[in-house]
């Protein structure tokens, strides 16, 4: 079932699992504030059986970043150039950008689990879709890149946190600083892919995570996700608290005993 089909965007749903699609092959899945509007509107219209989330991107390439129109004197029609926004109060440049990253924020709820297909290039906000993902299963093609500092811009669409938490500070920084692309083996060795695989298995290789997310029961999963997203911003003792209360949900859920 088709949900949503516009402006590079297409959101489908199959049962308990739904699939985002960049599709706009002709430009590498290029991203403009259309597209990020279309991918916070797919969040919004997903129905609440929905476990997970496939994200993947048409043709040769995941998406090779933002739209190299965005960087023209007269930006996208219809949309503030990036002079419009220099000349903008702080107050409004914040606004705009809070609003573009609202396409990046919502792939980690704790209702559900999102995996990252991710193929060909990978560069900018193209990397930081994937990385705002949970899950990220890769082509032997991939090239993963982070391009801002070499505009003379940082990168700003929720991709840095994320990216610090899987390869550290200093691996983050030297590839952020340096622009330069991340291949395959390196990023299942730093920890930024889960699975590496053929690029003709890509599809095959995620659709068997996905039934693997599904078979366990959804409150567990969603209630170990909240644990281990929440466990680097706690003590260890914290932690052990935190596992309690989660288990004690879960124990009376099971034995239909109301909290």
């Amino acid at each position: 079932m088709t949900l949503l089909d516009k402006d590079g965007v297409r959101l489908t749903v199959d049962d308990d699992i739904a699939t985002v699609t960049l599709a706009n092959a002709a430009k590498r899945n290029a991203q403009s504030p259309a597209m990020w509007r279309a991918l916070a509107e797919a969040g919004s219209l997903l129905p609440g059986n929905v476990r997970v989330v496939v994200l993947r991107g048409e043709g040769k390439s995941f998406s090779a970043g933002l739209d190299r129109q965005a960087f023209t004197p007269e930006g996208f029609p219809g949309e503030p150039s990036f002079i419009d926004l220099a000349r903008g109060s702080d107050g409004d440049l914040d606004a705009t950008i809070a609003a573009y990253q609202e396409a990046f924020t919502w792939w980690r709820r704790n209702d559900l689990v999102s995996i990252a297909a991710v193929q060909g290039h990978a560069i900018g906000a193209g990397f930081q879709l994937a990385l705002a993902c949970d899950l990220r299963v890769v082509a032997q093609d991939v090239q993963f890149a982070m391009r801002e500092t070499s505009l003379g811009l940082v990168p700003d669409l929720t991709g840095t946190h994320p990216l610090v938490a899987l390869v550290g500070y200093a691996r983050a920084l030297e590839i952020c600083a340096t622009g330069r692309f991340v291949r395959a083996d390196e990023a299942e060795r730093v920890g930024l892919a889960n699975l590496v695989v053929p690029v003709d298995e890509l599809d095959g290789a995620v659709a068997d995570l996905a039934a693997a997310l599904i078979a366990a029961p959804r409150d567990a999963v969603n209630e170990t996700k909240a644990l281990l997203a929440g466990a680097a911003g706690r003590t260890y003792e914290e932690q052990r608290t935190a596992e309690r209360a989660a288990q004690a949900r879960r124990l009376r859920d099971l034995a239909g005993v109301e909290e």
